[in-house]
């Protein structure tokens, strides 16, 4: 399979949660919110940054959730959508499967493959993933959250923490800056 060069997508997951994050009898983690946006590769632009709130049907929003993340369930019944609407809107409004994505860390791809089979929804993506803790890690030389990661380059979040939309979009700000300084290189590794 052939990817596109042109713009590489960045996606941050958001899924339900529970303190001690152990889902309690009868739930399951499941997706809430797919924050994306767009790293163009020639010149490092970050666009199309968005927010898809997914509406759960294996677990309930819990206020541990809504506390760490700000998504009440008032917020998904008001915006959200299915997941299968969620998914077909990566593939049309950002060509998800002719293009390399990449998320802070497995989790996020992790959750989409067992959430796609669950709910027998085609899968959104190909095959090239880029897990950027792991790029940051092998560039680096360090095992570091995100929020140390950006600070490193000086970087001031920008939103709300553990809001996909913006998590994704200062991920893909961090990314850039580091394929200004080491290249596109440090992608090819992982499918570029």
């Amino acid at each position: 399979m052939t990817v596109r060069k042109d713009k590489l997508l960045v996606v941050d997951i958001e899924a339900t949660c529970w303190e001690g994050y152990n889902a309690p009898p009868g739930q399951t983690n499941e997706i809430l919110e797919i924050g994306i946006c767009l790293l163009d590769l020639q010149t490092y632009d970050v666009s199309a940054k968005r927010s898809l709130l997914v509406t759960p049907t294996e677990s309930i929003i819990s206020p541990f959730c809504t506390e760490l993340t700000s998504i009440t369930p008032e917020l998904v019944e008001a915006e959200g959508m299915s997941f299968e609407a969620a998914c077909k809107i990566l593939e049309h409004d950002y060509d998800s499967r002719n293009r390399m994505w990449a998320s802070w860390g497995a989790f996020d791809r992790d959750i989409f493959r067992k959430q796609c089979r669950r709910r027998d929804v085609r899968y959104p993506f190909n095959g090239k993933h880029a897990n950027l803790k792991r790029v940051y890690m092998d560039t680096m030389g360090e095992r570091v959250g995100l929020h140390r990661a950006l600070q490193t380059f000086s970087i001031h979040f920008a939103g709300t923490a553990h809001r996909g939309h913006d998590d994704a979009y200062n991920t893909a700000l961090l990314l850039a800056r580091l394929l200004d300084e080491y290249g596109l290189n440090i992608l090819r590794r992982r499918g570029l």
